[in-house]
């Protein structure tokens, strides 16, 4: 009787247990540096946000791995003229909400864009700022014209911040920050703030190859924590960094995926600071930085030296490495700060943080910045705190973290243009604006590398933002997962991904 109960009680177990993987093999876990702060893509840049977003909300075309404009909610377009473009939509796409994607929706989304009152984030020229109307043509048609030639208009369609939303969900939420208007292959689920965010799988989604019924996002802010997760089982998938290589490498269960980016960590300077409003300060300050020391301390090697246009955009990018005032020269940057009449130095205040990197750096900075007299005090501030007062431009200094995107537009209008809307520096110059307008009115590729380049230099000479490192990315998997295989533009893509 003692062995038949022995017997019933393994199989119970054994049950359970199966049971249990079976569960956990259809949910995949996925441990995060940091807390989102909403889920509206027309108005939030928190990358910590866009990750979700990108599983729950997609945009007419999208980028492969060579930046080559291929096929997404519109199935084709064509261009009759250098305004002019024509979008054909996929049909049978629904909204989460259960109702059909629509021309109408797109031309709604954009309207919605281009609002002055939302203060959208693709409202600028470098995405759909140069939208002059959107007009239905059919159910499944759209013709959007411009009102100048805009080169990389198409490849910016491409961008989270231009993804087609619900208007019905708009409208009855008032905006998407805690609410789901999207198309994408999850919806949004359960969000409990500091803890996790869930989405589901969306069961009428168009396209086939999603075997998670769900996809939970964990915050876990300390980078030994997620790892620890990560080998234990508890989460499949770590958005990672440098320094937990060498345990990753030497953990049997754990895969590496190390990934190049267009991203760059840069010092945003307030140029309404009157320290910072004088160009003799702002190159002292490069001058003083030594780079492969921040990237050494701050990044554990795993970044290389760059500019805002880093190596990684291909033929558009700016060798900075030879470029004067990226050569630390201590003497020359106090002899540029006694012209300024600073040669006592002065004291300012550093915003950090969102991730190691940009608050590691902030400690190395504030040491080599007090060689020239500038007396740093970081303030690292909490997610949601340092985004307001990125997007509120109230900060003296700020270390940010950026993506200069697959176009030189976005790389330098975007950032640099006056007036637009991630020129938290305020920086304006005439002959910056011209050369962007100048890139963006043609498609010749020589001619725009001409003009992009010649505006990158001077945003180089003149350091509105010191940039010094375009870091890695690291993305951590359990060996468990089969299939997945991140890239630069899609890091967090599970579709044909499993679990076993």
């Amino acid at each position: 009787m003692k062995r038949f109960l022995t017997i019933v009680i393994a199989v119970v177990i054994t049950l359970s247990a199966m049971s249990t993987f079976a569960e956990n093999a259809k949910t995949l876990k996925i441990g995060t540096d940091a807390e989102p702060i909403g889920f509206d893509p027309h108005t939030t840049p928190a990358h910590a946000s866009i990750r979700i977003m990108n599983q729950m909300y997609e945009t007419l075309v999208e980028l492969d791995d060579d930046l080559n404009v291929i096929p997404e909610l519109a199935v084709s377009w064509e261009q009759p003229d250098d305004l002019t473009y024509i979008f054909k939509l996929r049909e049978g796409v629904k909204f989460h909400s259960g109702r059909e994607l629509k021309a109408a929706d797109v031309k709604y989304s954009f309207e919605r864009i281009l609002n002055p009152d939302l203060g959208a984030l693709g409202s600028t020229p470098s995405y759909a700022g140069n939208i002059d109307k959107v007009e239905v043509i059919d159910e499944y048609t759209v013709k959007i014209t411009l009102s100048k030639i805009t080169a990389p208009f198409l490849a910016s369609m491409s961008s989270i911040y231009c993804a087609i939303v619900d208007s019905e969900m708009v409208e009855k939420n008032g905006d998407l920050l805690r609410a789901d208007g999207g198309t994408g292959p999850y919806t949004l689920g359960e969000w409990v703030p500091d803890n996790h965010v869930t989405v589901n799988r969306f069961e009428d989604y168009w396209l086939d190859g999603y075997n998670f019924d769900n996809i939970e996002f964990y915050v876990i802010s300390d980078s030994s924590a997620r790892m620890s997760a990560l080998r234990t089982g508890e989460v499949d998938i770590i958005i990672g960094d440098s320094a937990m290589l060498s345990i990753a490498e030497a953990a049997p269960n754990v895969d590496v995926h190390k990934i190049r980016t267009r991203d760059y960590i840069t010092i945003c300077l307030n140029l309404n600071i009157p320290e910072f409003s004088d160009v003799r300060v702002r190159q002292a300050i490069s001058l003083a930085l030594d780079r492969q020391e921040i990237i050494d301390l701050a990044c554990d090697g795993q970044a290389e030296v760059s500019g805002f246009a880093p190596a990684s955009m291909g033929h558009w990018a700016v060798d900075v490495n030879e470029h004067p005032l990226y050569k630390q020269d201590i003497e020359k940057a106090k002899e540029l700060m006694k012209e300024a009449g600073f040669e006592n130095g002065f004291s300012v205040t550093c915003t950090v943080g969102l991730n190691d990197h940009i608050r590691n750096s902030g400690t190395v900075i504030q040491q080599q910045l007090a060689q020239i007299g500038i007396d740093v005090t970081v303030q690292n501030k909490e997610n949601a705190q340092y985004v307001d007062d990125w997007k509120n431009h109230d900060f003296e200094m700020m270390i940010c973290q950026n993506g200069a995107g697959s176009d030189p537009n976005r790389a330098v209008a975007f950032f640099f243009g006056t007036g637009a809307n991630a020129n938290i520096a305020e920086y304006s110059n005439a002959r910056v604006d011209e050369l962007c307008e100048l890139g963006a009115g043609t498609t010749d590729v020589d001619k725009r590398r001409e003009y992009y380049t010649e505006a990158i230099n001077i945003i180089l000479d003149e350091c509105p933002n010191v940039t010094f490192a375009s870091p890695y990315n690291y993305y951590y998997a359990s060996s468990s997962l089969k299939g997945y295989s991140p890239t630069l533009n899609r890091p967090l893509d599970v579709r044909n991904v499993t679990k076993e």
